[in-house]
């Protein structure tokens, strides 16, 4: 299988053959009599091949390409991140709902458990990989339960910004969206919802399986309805606070 996924992991990565032959070292020509199947390269060649594209020599040589448009990113600080691609090799952008997050914590490596999510149309996109997360509950209002945040794939810890909305995927907490702030002397994230009722808490990093940047998001309801149920919550909230602080005799 040498010959396709050659030409496939070259393509999925926009490189032309000049490009890849730059990176091996070798004429552009030869890249391209690989490319044909009318030459073969080394061991040696073989290895490096599989290095850069990082995938397994058996992967490379053998695997035999049922489902052609998947391909496998790896992270620098997360796990493997499977993806698939339509027909003009750009990445799908793939809607997790709320009733598939349990089968996404145990499959989001497995190629053909992405395969079969939804794909949902969103153009124009930036470079990158985007998923779509269905939201659920109140905390980070005004966006409401049932919204869709169309998030883009982080592939480094370092990389996240203070202050921003990410998706965060971890086997105890499951799919969250929270405001987050990182702290590298402790090793955790600070998770902060944009509802105060709800309090900040931290989250170890070595639990953080995948974290996904806010682009855009799609809601499904009223928005003068969400602020009018967010002051609604802060009124309740002081009420509260003044019939503890008279129960007190404060």
């Amino acid at each position: 299988m040498l010959v396709e996924n050659l030409k496939h992991l070259r393509k999925i990565n926009n490189m032309t053959q000049h490009d890849l032959a730059e990176v091996l070292s070798i004429p552009r020509s030869t890249l391209g009599e690989y490319e044909r199947g009318n030459t073969e390269p080394s061991i040696s060649l073989l290895i490096k091949i599989s290095k850069f594209f990082k995938v397994t020599l058996d992967d490379l040589l053998v695997k035999n390409p049922q489902f052609p448009s998947f391909e496998l990113q790896s992270s620098n600080r997360f796990k493997v991140l499977a993806i698939t691609v339509d027909g003009a090799q750009k990445s799908n952008v793939e809607l997790v709902e709320t009733k598939a997050e349990a089968g996404y914590l145990q499959s989001y490596t497995d190629p053909e458990y992405i395969k079969d999510l939804p794909k949902i149309h969103f153009p124009n996109l930036p470079h990158g990989n985007y998923r779509g997360f269905e939201i659920n509950g109140d905390s980070m209002l005004p966006l409401e339960s049932g919204s869709i945040v169309i998030s883009k794939y982080i592939e480094k810890i370092t990389e996240l910004k203070n202050g921003k909305t990410y998706i965060v995927i971890s086997k105890n907490e499951g799919v969250v969206y929270k405001r987050l702030s990182l702290d590298l002397v402790k090793n955790e994230l600070v998770l902060i919802s944009d509802n105060e009722i709800f309090h900040p808490y931290t989250m170890p990093l070595e639990e953080v399986e995948e974290v996904w940047q806010y682009y855009a998001h799609v809601g499904f309801s009223d928005t003068k309805r969400t602020f009018t149920y967010m002051l609604e919550e802060k009124i309740n909230d002081i009420q509260k606070k003044v019939n503890a602080l008279y129960e007190k005799g404060i």
